[in-house]
C-alpha cells in the first residue's frame, strides 16, 4: 500500500520532530496521517508507516491497537465519540449518549446503514467542565452537547455531505 506524495511529505514533517535515531516516536503522527488520508487503518496501512519509518512493524501494531483513535476497522464517514467517564455521566453525558443512539439508530462501535456514521463510547477527554463532550473524526470537539446541540451538530454533518457547508 502507498500513500499520496503529501501524506509521506506530512510523516516527512513529523520526523524532524525527532532525532533520527528516534524513529519511533513519530509513529503516532504517521498513523494520525494515514488514517485521515484512508478513513481507517488497514492491516497493509500500518505496515505502510512503519516501513516508512523503518521500525518493526508490530511496533506500529501496538500502538494502533492500544489507542482508541486508532480505527483498525472501517467507520463511518463521521466517527462520533462520546464521553461516558465519571464527570460526563454525572452531567449528562449519558442522557447525550442514549439521545444519539436512538437519533442515529445504532450503538456504540456501529455504523449507520448509510455509512455516514459510527458511535462510539470514549474516555476522559480533559474537557470535564464542558460535558457532555463528543469528538468528531478525532479532531474537532464538541461541548455541552444538549439534545438540540446534537441535533443541529447531525444536520450540519448531513449537510456537508449533501454537497452544502463545509466544516
Amino acid at each position: 500500500m502507498k500513500f499520496s506524495d503529501k501524506a509521506y511529505g506530512l510523516i516527512d514533517k513529523e520526523l524532524t520532530k525527532y532525532p533520527a535515531d528516534q524513529k519511533l516516536s513519530a509513529v503516532m503522527g504517521g498513523l494520525r496521517i494515514a488514517q485521515v488520508e484512508l478513513g481507517w487503518l488497514p492491516t497493509e496501512a500500518i505496515e505502510e508507516v512503519a516501513n516508512y519509518l523503518q521500525i518493526p512493524p508490530i511496533a506500529a501494531f501496538e500502538v494502533a491497537t492500544f489507542y482508541n483513535m486508532y480505527d483498525t476497522k472501517p467507520v463511518g464517514k463521521y466517527k462520533l465519540v462520546i464521553c461516558t467517564n465519571l464527570p460526563c455521566a454525572l452531567t449528562h453525558g449519558n442522557d447525550a449518549a442514549q439521545y444519539l443512539k436512538k437519533k442515529l439508530g445504532i450503538g456504540y462501535n456501529e455504523t449507520t446503514a448509510d455509512g455516514r456514521f459510527t458511535l462510539k463510547e470514549g474516555e476522559c477527554m480533559g474537557a470535564c467542565g464542558d460535558s457532555p463532550v463528543m469528538l468528531v473524526n478525532n479532531h474537532r470537539m464538541c461541548s455541552f452537547m444538549s439534545n438540540d446541540k446534537i441535533d443541529a451538530l447531525i444536520d450540519e454533518l448531513n449537510k456537508e455531505l449533501s454537497g452544502g457547508m463545509k466544516l
